[in-house]
């Protein structure tokens, strides 16, 4: 039978990997969101969308666009995260 505390401790590791996923997965998504925004529009994204210079389409398409990739990268990374942990906590069960 395995120590509560350890077991808690390694909860919390997996936990702090998967904050840490997170960061990772918003940083390359937006990367990658803003290297796009390039290529297709020719100019660089809208740094404030809440600017009356920015075209309401633009700052529309930006933040509907960065929303939808950032989230979907975040809930990609936190479900293989945990898959990870919930993987070595069973295989640590078993033993």
């Amino acid at each position: 039978m395995t120590d509560k505390g350890a077991k808690s401790g390694r909860r919390a590791l997996g936990g702090a990997f998967a904050s840490l996923a997170d960061l990772a997965a918003d940083h390359y998504a937006r990367r990658a969101i803003t290297s796009g925004w390039k290529r297709v529009t020719g100019k660089e994204p809208p740094t404030d969308p809440t600017n009356p210079k920015v075209a309401l389409g633009e700052a529309l398409s930006w933040a509907i666009i960065t929303g939808i990739v950032v989230e979907a990268a975040r809930m990609l990374t936190a479900r293989y995260a945990t898959r990870g942990v919930r993987r070595a906590l069973a295989k640590e069960t078993e033993e």
